[in-house]
């Protein structure tokens, strides 16, 4: 994996943040956070709640309605698996080189230097024996982590993933897991939507989102029940051992 480490200055950075579509008023606002290298960030909120919103932002496929952001000049986005069949036969090596098309300019097609990258993309993620076979194949993990490979050709700083564990198996969990860990521990700064609340205790930040910030810090101060009411409100579900989480039929996506 290519070393992005970076001193001193985040990786990303936004500062009263906010961002709607057309001329109607903003859908999200008041975002206010920053994103360091080595970090994983989770991205809570419930459907509608503004994730959507804010990855387009961060993209630059939406323009800010009020606020500052600041973004490296590549970033690169890995899609839930669910909207990522690829139906038509494409082989993983092929999904993998299509993060090269991002860089390359629109006359120049991949050459032999873009297929290695993809390959090594390939091994970083554990797949390289899985190069030459059909995504639509593989498993929904396996497909996730040709997805990471894409991301990964890009060579960006910053990853934004969307719900990356929604139909996963506890293998597969753990593979990305792992994963996700080493991206973090190379320098990279991941912002990982989800709504796995216990998930979340293990990153390093959490930015919970209900179309505004409600809050944005490390796990242990962000993730009380008074936040996570403010967050999801009357969706939350207490266990026994008095902690919150989603019910497990809130896994669509926010279309906010």
């Amino acid at each position: 994996m290519s070393a992005v480490r970076a001193i001193g200055a985040p990786l990303m950075a936004t500062e009263g943040l906010a961002a709607g579509y057309g001329a109607g008023p903003p859908v999200l606002r008041d975002v206010t956070f920053t994103a360091q290298p080595g970090q994983r960030i989770a991205v809570l909120g419930p459907n509608g709640g503004g994730k959507t919103t804010l990855f387009r932002t961060l993209l630059g496929e939406l323009r800010p309605a009020a606020g500052t952001l600041q973004r490296p000049a590549r970033i690169g986005v890995v899609p839930q698996t669910e909207r990522s069949r690829l139906d038509f036969p494409v082989s993983a090596l092929d999904v993998a080189l299509m993060g090269t098309l991002s860089t390359l300019p629109w006359w120049r097609r991949p050459g032999r230097a873009d297929r290695e990258r993809a390959r090594t993309a390939l091994a970083d993620v554990g797949l390289a024996d899985r190069a030459d076979r059909t995504f639509g194949d593989l498993s929904g993990g396996q497909r996730q982590r040709v997805l990471v490979a894409r991301a990964l050709v890009q060579d960006a700083p910053v990853l934004l993933l969307d719900e990356p564990y929604v139909g996963l198996d506890a293998p597969s969990i753990d593979l990305l897991d792992g994963l996700l860990a080493r991206l973090a521990a190379d320098g990279r700064a991941l912002l990982i939507a989800t709504h796995d609340v216990e998930q979340a205790r293990d990153w390093e930040r959490v930015l919970c989102l209900n179309r505004q910030q409600v809050a944005f810090g490390p796990p242990a101060e962000v993730l009380t029940r008074e936040t996570l009411e403010r967050t999801y409100g009357a969706e939350l579900v207490e266990v026994a051992d008095e902690r919150c989480v989603m019910p497990p039929h809130h896994h669509g996506h926010d279309h906010a």
